[in-house]
């Protein structure tokens, strides 16, 4: 299997400048682009109740697969500075968010710093990021754990809803 680089994308507030959560993951994704990234592949799109439960509006979810010359730290870097630009603010844990781009693995780097850890620490308890995933890349294997998106599915806990969207 080749290394493979994973990103999680996702939105749940509206922006004033890019439109619906869908819109501005796509903007997000063509602005990564244009600094170098190429997409690979994208997963459909999913709909997903916020985690841990609240009364925050449900998010889009998708994960793609990408190519860059960046490594691990600077990939991250350029993430975190695209959300800025698209007005990601970090204000609480968990807040609702107009962007949120997250590196899940990174050619199963292992990592662990106060700016990074990879992979990405909580991917395997989030339904909204394995079954994108497991859609994306179904070779994929925890670089820890072992297992396949799909097989890490088989043991999630059900709570968690979410649906593909069909378009």
């Amino acid at each position: 299997m080749p290394p493979l680089i994973l990103i999680g994308l996702g939105a749940n507030l509206d922006s004033p400048v890019w439109g619906s959560p869908r819109q501005t993951l796509t903007a997000a994704l063509a602005a990564l682009e244009a600094e170098g990234m190429a997409t690979l592949a994208r997963s459909g799109w999913y709909r997903s109740a916020p985690v841990p439960p609240s009364e925050q509006p449900w998010f889009i979810n998708a994960v793609v697969l990408v190519a860059t010359p960046l490594d691990a730290r600077d990939l991250l870097a350029l993430m975190q500075k695209t959300e800025t630009a698209f007005g990601r603010v970090r204000a609480e844990r968990n807040a609702a968010r107009v962007l949120d781009l997250d590196l899940l693995d990174y050619c199963g780097e292992r990592i662990q710093t106060p700016e990074l850890i990879l992979p990405h620490p909580r991917m395997h308890q989030r339904r909204f990021v394995l079954e994108p995933l497991a859609e994306v890349a179904p070779q994929w294997r925890h670089p820890i754990l072992g297992l396949t998106a799909e097989q890490l599915l088989a043991v999630l806990d059900q709570g968690q809803p979410i649906e593909r969207l069909s378009c």
